[in-house]
């Protein structure tokens, strides 16, 4: 699997999409607010600003990240549809079958349960940093 940037590369046609943007530029700032977090952090010298920006920029960033990458592919299914693209058909030497476009709606429905569960470790760990509080997890 690659990067949605790469993505973009494939499907010409939704290389203009407001959704390209938003998501580029949010991870964008998303990464250098992690690395410069890391960085300073591996120098024993963490600036509270950056403290701060890693475990509150998030709280928007995140969903407007996942709003992107899911417009995106939602504009893209058509085309993925169209031309079959990265789909492998039977017959084949392989005797095989994929399907480029069911895997990204599975890709897309996916998000359902696996986003909560990294949005709400990050507002557990803002907690936990930024406040000090102790968070004990449940166990299932």
């Amino acid at each position: 699997f690659f990067a949605f940037g790469d993505f973009c590369l494939f499907v010409h046609s939704i290389q203009n999409e407001e959704s390209v943007i938003l998501f580029l530029v949010v991870w964008t700032v998303t990464e250098i607010t992690r690395y410069s977090f890391y960085t300073f952090n591996l120098l024993n010298h963490l600036p509270y600003f950056i403290k701060w920006a890693r475990y509150n920029f998030f709280i928007i960033l995140y969903p407007a990240g996942v709003a992107g990458e899911l417009l995106t592919i939602y504009a893209a299914l058509p085309y993925v549809k169209k031309t079959g693209m990265f789909s492998l058909r039977l017959p084949n030497k392989y005797n095989v079958s994929f399907d480029y476009y069911y895997f990204l709606i599975i890709v897309m429905l996916s998000y359902v349960p696996l986003f909560p569960q990294l949005y709400f470790h990050m507002l557990r760990q803002r907690r936990r940093v930024l406040h000090g509080e102790v968070i004990v997890e449940k166990d299932d």
